[in-house]
């Protein structure tokens, strides 16, 4: 997952905890195995070597679903959350501080598009060449919860999947006690700007200061709209409490996209407690009583 992870469960019988925890974490190299850009054998992968074939790939169940969620979420955010935008990685260097020709982003944007694919359960096309699906949009929060529900139907009633910030609750701390969940200060990597007290559900963050630079006065973030190729200025980071971990990571990841006033709009029109930081430090929030 490329971020640190720690799972925690609780029961009477230490041996059973300890067997449901192993196997919940084996659920998340699972997904992360079957759905990484980064390996040749992934399910993932092979999608994406298929791009101008017509004819597409046969996709399983647990696939279809994925890519059904993921159309519904680019059809519900007006197209800003995108899984087709990762091609962007190409030309985008954050690690080196690099900004691209406006021209090497443009060359890019024909291949981008949820519209563009061609999906009917159970056949997925990219129509064209260059074309790929990147899941990692929405595969940490879908891993976090697949792991939660092991958890859950093996009788755990207390514990946590924490991946990289993204958690699922699978019940209070034994005792009933709440977690204590902090949310993290965009400008201090070391400091909770926030928290909160959560028995169960889920929360996610999504913001701008996990892969960014500043170049010439400019600050370029990795959140990056698929409608231009380009940074967005929005929130710094913007927090969201759900039932599931992929539903809050989804909210959050669309409302920064949405930059702030259309961000804020969208998740106001969820119903969904949130906390929203921005680039001065200045939090705004949502469903006070909650958070």
């Amino acid at each position: 997952m490329a971020c640190p992870c720690r799972i925690q469960v609780f029961h009477a019988d230490a041996a059973h905890a300890r067997q449901v925890c192993e196997r919940m974490r084996d659920e998340v190299l699972r997904i992360e195995a079957k759905y990484s850009r980064y390996r040749d054998d992934s399910a993932l992968s092979r999608i994406n070597r298929s791009a101008g074939d017509e004819r597409g790939v046969v996709v399983d169940d647990e696939t279809a679903a994925l890519l059904d969620y993921a159309a519904a979420a680019w059809r519900e955010s007006d197209g800003k959350f995108d899984p087709t935008a990762g091609i962007l990685r190409r030309v985008w260097n954050f690690r080196d501080r690099i900004v691209p020709a406006a021209e090497a982003v443009s060359a890019l944007l024909p291949n981008i598009g949820w519209q563009r694919l061609h999906w009917q359960r159970p056949r997925l096309s990219l129509p064209l060449p260059g074309m790929e699906l990147d899941f990692g949009g929405f595969g940490k929060e879908y891993a976090a919860d697949s792991a939660a529900g092991i958890g859950l139907q093996a009788g755990i009633v207390s514990g946590i999947v924490d991946l990289g910030g993204d958690v699922r609750l699978l019940g209070p701390q034994p005792g009933g006690r709440p977690w204590r969940i902090g949310i993290r200060d965009p400008a201090q990597a070391t400091r909770a700007i926030a928290s909160l007290a959560l028995e169960r559900g889920a929360i996610a963050t999504s913001g701008d200061y996990e892969r960014s630079f500043e170049f010439r006065g400019q600050r370029y973030s990795h959140l990056l709209d698929p409608h231009d190729g380009w940074p967005v200025q929005g929130y710094a980071s913007v927090s969201v409490l759900a039932g599931q971990c992929l539903i809050a990571g989804t909210a959050t990841t669309t409302a920064v996209l949405k930059g702030i006033e259309d961000g804020r709009k969208w998740l106001e029109s969820l119903g969904l407690p949130w906390l929203a930081v921005h680039p001065d430090g200045r939090i705004e929030r949502g469903q006070a009583p909650v958070i």
